[in-house]
């Protein structure tokens, strides 16, 4: 990067701590620290949602996610908006009506202390996994800017990420989040703006979409069946898994995951919290598209321009000190494929401009096995970096970071830059912040009580205060060290929703037994959740089924077994009586 994007970038981000840090005046106590002392309308809590969820990861993997699989990952979303409303109806008036902290709280009345436990535990595991990836994310960038080591930058990244969030609160992250937006979706706008402006001048949007279309890389709607018809359940993202597994990845993560829960408790009443939970599902589908779509324009445009023969720079070098002779080949195979590609899209361009069918068809069929053969090679240069175990270097999450910098002009690379960190600082620090409220809330403030007793309310308000920001700061390092195995698992955007559906499932199975089956009590639906998490673990390790299906496997199966368990808890309690 040159001087002005490192100065765009430094006055953004300290900006944005400086804005967060005025904002952040609270009362101390767990009231101020994790709700806002319940003071937010409704639009602050829409972006707070939407900060949350939209990760570094999301702006920085998802182009790449589109560039190598195409549109499809939008489906992911389609079930969000449905889930939004029944949250509405049925989850966020209960909380609010029992003034609970984390939506935990609420099982232990419902059911009992055990029940509780369990299900804010496999929260904090797959929060702090996840979040441990989030860190992962912004810290790729400062490793390719400025060449240093991943694992002392992972160290960087969150060392300054638990200074922000700890001494803010969710306050800070509310009122970071609204600007953040403002931020990020002009960022966005003008790399998709500038994908377009710099493709050849007598290309259009409409031919870059028309090329996009024709490579496959607009496939938003996909059914997710073979030529004979029959449905592949191995395919990750489809219409149905979309909908049906999206639905309830969406219902168990913004009704039960206590990162999003702790952002629409912070709102002033209870039409607040539903109005920003409807806009954030009218919202998301539509922003999520747009950024897919930045990523498919970029694809677009390596058909008329030389593409990296991977897109992580530090690979590259690692590979010209395994073979340097090898790496040469492969560089030139590449490079005069991708010469042929840009005559190949150029006469393709030129065909459509002139309505010539017949020779629209011969180009796409040729960019077509020209763009397959492109990847052979890349598998063979990623061939080269197999570890010993077998692992195979993944560049997805550094196609538009690389795009940014390769391309943009000067001034443009910081700000895009600065969306990435800003992005990952408004999610992490809104996980943090419920991965502590949940520590302290669940398992400190439950089982350590005797530690309280004898403090009068002041004092007992300041200690939790205290051990509050004390639980943020060593999730904060339990997080770092998570992220120092990131780089093992691919694309981030997918590796975060493979690991909530471990999870998600089984934690909404436990609500919707809570909400909707009064007669199952606690013994039975603790039994089911476990036996819903083996469930799930087993399918995910021993069947090849796409990830979306598990969050509906997790939640029918504590359903299911939930029901037989009572039946036979109360035989039992009957047998035993008589």
């Amino acid at each position: 990067m040159r001087l002005t994007d490192w100065i765009v970038l430094a006055i953004t981000l300290i900006v944005i701590i400086l804005y967060g840090l005025y904002k952040s005046r609270v009362t101390r106590n767990l009231d101020g620290y994790f709700l806002s002392n319940r003071s937010m309308p409704w639009y602050l809590v829409m972006l707070s949602i939407m900060g949350t969820q939209a990760s570094a990861i999301t702006f920085m993997s998802a182009p790449g996610q589109a560039f190598s699989d195409g549109m499809r990952f939008v489906q992911y979303y389609f079930g969000l908006p449905l889930a939004m409303i029944l949250i509405a109806i049925s989850f966020v008036p209960v909380f609010h009506k029992l003034r609970v902290y984390t939506a935990y709280e609420y099982l232990e009345q419902r059911f009992d202390l055990k029940t509780r436990t369990f299900t804010s535990f496999l929260f904090l595991l797959q929060r702090g996994l996840s979040t441990g990836i989030s860190i992962y994310a912004p810290a790729i960038i400062l490793s390719s800017l400025l060449g240093w080591n991943i694992y002392l930058t992972n160290i960087i990244m969150g060392g300054l990420l638990i200074i922000y969030t700890v001494s803010g609160g969710s306050r800070a992250v509310a009122y970071t989040q609204q600007l953040q937006f403002l931020i990020i979706f002009a960022g966005m706008f003008l790399a998709g703006y500038m994908v377009v402006k710099l493709l050849p001048a007598d290309v259009g949007l409409a031919d870059a979409l028309h090329v996009s279309g024709k490579l496959g890389k607009l496939n938003v709607i996909t059914t997710g069946t073979d030529e004979a018809g029959n449905f592949n359940w191995k395919d990750r993202y489809n219409i149905w898994s979309g909908i049906i597994g999206g639905f309830f990845l969406a219902l168990s993560y913004f009704g039960t995951d206590q990162s999003q829960v702790g952002r629409y408790l912070t709102a002033r009443s209870l039409s607040e919290s539903r109005i920003g939970l409807l806009m954030n599902g009218l919202v998301k589908v539509p922003m999520q598209f747009l950024i897919l779509l930045v990523g498919a324009l970029v694809f677009t445009f390596y058909q008329y321009h030389t593409p990296p023969l991977f897109f992580d720079k530090v690979q590259i070098e690692k590979a010209a000190r395994v073979d340097s002779e090898k790496l040469l080949v492969l560089q030139q195979q590449h490079d005069s494929l991708a010469g042929q590609k840009q005559i190949a899209v150029r006469s393709f361009t030129a065909a459509m401009q002139n309505n010539d069918t017949a020779a629209m068809s011969m180009n796409t069929n040729w960019l077509r096995q020209l763009n397959d053969s492109s990847e052979q090679v890349r598998s063979a240069f990623k061939t080269m970096l197999k570890d010993p175990q077998g692992n195979i270097p993944n560049d997805t999450n550094y196609v538009f970071l690389r795009f940014v910098i390769d391309y943009l002009p000067e001034g443009l690379v910081g700000l895009l830059i600065a969306v990435i960190f800003i992005a990952a600082w408004g999610s992490i620090a809104a996980a943090l912040n419920s991965l502590s409220s949940s520590t302290i809330i669940d398992f400190d403030r439950r089982f350590g009580a005797s530690t309280y007793n004898s403090l009068s309310e002041e004092a007992k308000s300041e200690k939790e205060f205290k051990r509050s920001r004390m639980y943020t700061f060593l999730w904060g390092i339990f997080c770092i060290a998570v992220a120092q195995f990131a780089n093992r698992m691919g694309s981030l955007i997918e590796a975060v929703n493979v690991l909530g559906s471990l999870f998600y499932g089984v934690i909404l199975g436990i609500f919707l037994v809570a909400f909707y089956l009064k007669r199952v009590g606690g013994d039975a639906v603790f039994t089911a959740a476990v036996l819903g998490e083996i469930l799930v673990i087993a399918m995910f390790k021993w069947s090849e089924i796409g990830f979306l299906w598990l969050n509906l496997i997790g939640a029918a199966g504590v359903v299911l077994f939930a029901v037989p368990a009572e039946e036979i808890i109360r035989l039992t309690r009957s047998s035993r009586r008589s």
